[in-house]
């Protein structure tokens, strides 16, 4: 079953888990410790995406990572065209000025940022379909190699944590973390060889 069926057909808490797997795996973009999405996981284990848990859990997740930087310009809506709307000139202009990694960043901010505090079906879906756009992306914008060897291993991560969920409902939430957990190694061995690239 492809990706785009997978998400079509999740209940919620595939969705929940669809979409915090693409963040958890950008956390080392974000400059996050590796367990600091474990309480949103634990959430879903405990009674899926309902309730308070989530949306507090969530608020911590967002502080200590400090995505909602007043100082940073705000980016496009997922799904929206890029250089359309008010400031499309300067954000054309400023386009060139930024790296990859920046970008690549960017991204999972607004994967952060756009989580539903108050999660519901329609909300979920609409998320864990951004986040899949957006980690796709952030691995691509990261991949040197030319047969994107990046791209095509998220893919299968995405694909794999919605099958997990879909064949075992809670039961999959384990496996689906130790999915995420190898791609944010991964990830986070190439922020850090790029960077050291750069010095």
């Amino acid at each position: 079953m492809s990706l785009v069926d997978l998400i079509a057909q999740a209940d919620e808490r595939g969705l929940a888990a669809s979409g915090l797997a693409c963040l958890d795996r950008c956390v080392p973009l974000l400059g996050g410790d590796d367990e600091v999405l474990r309480p949103l996981w634990s959430s879903l284990a405990d009674g899926g995406a309902d309730g308070d848990a989530w949306g507090e859990r969530l608020a911590k997740a967002r502080a200590e990572l400090d995505s909602a930087d007043p100082s940073a310009a705000p980016g496009p809506a997922p799904g929206s065209a890029p250089g359309s709307g008010p400031g499309a000139e300067t954000e054309a202009e400023t386009e060139a000025s930024v790296s990859d990694e920046d970008r690549a960043a960017a991204l999972a901010r607004r994967m952060l940022g756009t989580a539903p505090d108050d999660p519901c079906a329609s909300a979920l879906r609409a998320w864990a379909d951004a986040c899949s756009a957006a980690a796709l992306q952030i691995h691509r914008l990261l991949d040197v190699a030319a047969d994107g060897p990046l791209v095509a291993a998220e893919l299968r991560r995405q694909v794999a944590v919605l099958e997990l969920l879909a064949g075992r409902g809670a039961g999959g939430l384990r496996p689906a973390l130790e999915v995420s957990t190898e791609g944010r190694r991964v990830l986070r061995a190439v922020v850090s060889r790029r960077a050291r690239g750069r010095s």
